[in-house]
């Protein structure tokens, strides 16, 4: 296979829109799979994972590679959910084209929205695909009408659907493909249609003759533009993103499949045409996925530069590491077929590596590292323990083979909390990493809201005496100091100070009771959260010549403490973090009043940008832990947003107390 016969698309869009469907009738109608599976019986190719079959959902993003037309297109079906928007990015990475799904009868939606956005942001080429068009009350030309209303004139049809609902009309070729019991024939335009035809292929003519100046001027001399010519447009305005084609489609009956792929063959740039892809330079690729099971573990690569051949040894930029390659697969799905190369623009499986996804592997003589991938910051943790205690490390060890698969979720063991966080994009993927967990690794968990990690400080000045003295046959042990506890602004960290005069308390015990303070300070005396912010000075004490050493002077520090800090006000401080959510302008109120009443936090400001407002905003992290989910649900899934820890506040009084009562139970529990 040449470079120039490689077409890479993603099918993108909100979940349910189709695109598990549509990957499926590809298959079917090119003869890569002999019998179509649906999504609600189970057995389509793309979604194999149990977890997929169960939730009836796309988890990860499969490969299905067809054959059409002496081109090979290698479809991915990506997730339509938000949680699983990693998969989503990964799969960008390694296409020159993107569809998004939109349904006849819901129209736009917010994950074909958010997809349009997430193209743009990356320049790449984007076709619309109005699926399900043989839905009752689905209106393709009413989608087609809401698409460039909101994204412009260049959004141009190329297949729409006959009036009798059998088929599609291939506006460029001016042919009909007429499907019937699965089986599609090409017929002329049905004389119902004809007049409705001729009408928006005119249309689509200037749209494609806007493409290039030379077309133009062809166009305005002779007012009409060959099928060449104007194939030769739409693919020069989809490069260049100045033409948005839209496919009509009817997936389950495989109707409008075979013109989708004649205009995915005809207008999706070859790889070649894409800069940074070279067939004739030294070999370089980029690990967009990893699937990582029982079965074992492969490396997804897009081939970007030179061809990979089963014998190379390819350098891994990130490890360091030279490794040869072993067998090379084209995956359908999660079936596996052995090959002996990949060209370039071609994407190929390489088993049994020690890769990540993100990865550049290369020739180890022309090292040439591609960006990573970027992922969305993590805005949903909980606290992940497994249901049987002592399984810790099996959780920890499960989850990091999980993370080989999915790059968007991280796993922190929270020192200070005791806890092991896990933090996604949402809920239903932290749930999905459970249930995986407990199917491949055999452990099962819990989840709880992760705790936070509050401060605790004082207000006021106090001198406090502490004085250990024990006597048990033999040398006792003697300790005594006089200590004045103050709060500091400085610096986080216990300013240790002394002011011993006369050698009350000699000097070699300084860095005793400096040591005792300091082990003191972790546990603050309202809920045992460390106490910040506070200057200690000695300033007076005793000793006895043969009674006192180390051990005595870092326990009378800590009674000193023990009985000082009570006296000194006590607060706790909470942390406050920076939030910044971005939604659209309709839920400005809702979002504002939801920040100040129900989340304590104080709006800082707006900014309005292409119907969308960011509110800035700081708020008690606290108050944060379902945020993801609320946002979610008053915004349709349209809002997004970061929050990035600030500093320390004192919290109110209610919150204090509720702090001091839930420490006081864990303390009792444990």
């Amino acid at each position: 296979m040449e470079t120039k016969n490689i077409r890479n698309i993603a099918l993108l869009g909100h979940g349910n829109s189709g695109k598990t469907s549509l990957a499926e009738s590809m298959l079917f109608v090119t003869g890569a799979i002999d019998r179509q599976g649906k999504v609600s019986d189970g057995n389509t190719t793309c979604d194999y994972d149990a977890e997929e079959i169960k939730r009836q959902i796309t988890i990860a993003a499969s490969i299905a590679p067809v054959s059409f037309g002496g081109k090979k297109i290698n479809v991915l079906d990506c997730p339509g959910y938000f949680d699983f928007v990693g998969e989503t990015l990964c799969a960008m990475r390694a296409v020159e084209a993107g569809a998004i799904l939109v349904t006849a009868k819901d129209g736009i939606s917010v994950g074909a929205e958010r997809m349009w956005k997430a193209t743009k942001a990356a320049n790449l080429p984007t076709m619309f695909v109005v699926s399900k068009t043989d839905e009752e009350h689905g209106d393709f030309f009413a989608v087609v009408d809401a698409l460039r209303e909101k994204y412009g004139s260049i959004v141009a049809p190329v297949t729409i659907p006959t009036s009798d609902g059998t088929g599609v009309i291939d506006l460029v070729k001016n042919v009909a493909y007429v499907t019937k019991g699965g089986k599609t024939t090409k017929t002329e335009v049905p004389a119902a249609d004809a007049g409705h035809v001729e009408d928006l292929r005119m249309e689509l003519m200037e749209t494609a003759a806007g493409a290039t100046e030379e077309l133009m001027e062809k166009f305005f001399e002779e007012m009409e533009l060959s099928e060449e010519d104007m194939i030769a447009g739409i693919k020069a305005g989809v490069a260049s993103r100045d033409v948005i084609p839209v496919f009509a489609s009817a997936a389950m009956q495989n109707i409008g499949t075979e013109a989708l792929l004649q205009g995915i063959a005809d207008y999706v740039p070859d790889p070649s045409e894409v800069e940074g892809i070279d067939p004739s330079a030294p070999v370089q690729g980029f690990v967009f996925k990893t699937v990582s099971d029982q079965f074992g573990k492969y490396s997804f690569v897009k081939v970007m530069k030179g061809t990979i051949t089963s014998d190379l040894s390819l350098r891994n930029l990130r490890a360091s590491s030279t490794d040869k390659l072993g067998r090379l697969y084209t995956a359908t799905g999660k079936k596996m077929t052995e090959v002996k190369d990949a060209c370039c623009g071609d994407i190929v499986a390489v088993g049994k590596m020690d890769w990540k996804t993100g990865d550049t592997v290369c020739d180890p003589k022309n090292e040439d590292e591609l960006p990573a991938i970027e992922m969305p910051e993590p805005c949903y943790s909980m606290a992940i323990s497994p249901k049987t205690k002592g399984q810790d490390d099996k959780v920890a060890g499960g989850l990091a083979r999980l993370n080989e698969e999915d790059i968007s979720f991280t796993l922190v063991n929270n020192a200070e909390t005791h806890q092991m966080v896990i933090s996604g994009q949402g809920d239903i993927q932290v749930d999905v990493l459970c249930a995986k967990l407990k199917s491949r690794f055999g452990v099962e968990t819990e989840l709880k809201p992760a705790r936070v990690a509050y401060r605790e400080k004082i207000k006021g000045k106090v001198e406090a005496h502490g004085r250990h003295k024990k006597q048990s046959g033999g040398s006792g042990q003697f300790g005594d100091v006089w200590i004045r506890f103050e709060p500091q602004e400085e610096q986080d960290d216990m300013i240790f100070a002394e002011e011993v005069f006369g050698g009350s308390v000699p000097k070699n015990f300084f860095p005793s009771v400096e040591k005792g303070l300091r082990n003191a300070v972790q546990k603050g005396v309202l809920a045992g959260y460390p106490l910040v912010g506070l200057k200690a000075t000695l300033y007076d004490g005793s000793y006895h010549p043969v009674d006192s050493n180390d051990m005595a002077f870092q326990t009378a520090a800590r009674l000193a403490y023990q009985d000082g800090i009570p006296k000194a006000k006590p607060t706790i401080l909470e942390p406050i973090g920076l939030l910044q959510v971005s939604i659209p302008d309709e839920n400005l109120g809702d979002i504002m009043s939801d920040i100040s009443s129900k989340r304590r936090g104080t709006v800082l400001g707006m900014t309005a940008e292409d119907g969308m407002q960011t509110v800035e905003a700081e708020v008690p992290m606290a108050e944060m832990s379902s945020y993801t989910i609320d946002l979610r649900s008053m915004t349709q899934g349209r809002g997004s947003f970061t929050c990035k820890f600030i500093r320390y506040e004192e919290a109110p009084g209610n919150v204090q107390q509720k702090v001091i009562e839930e420490a006081k139970a864990l303390a009792e529990a444990e």
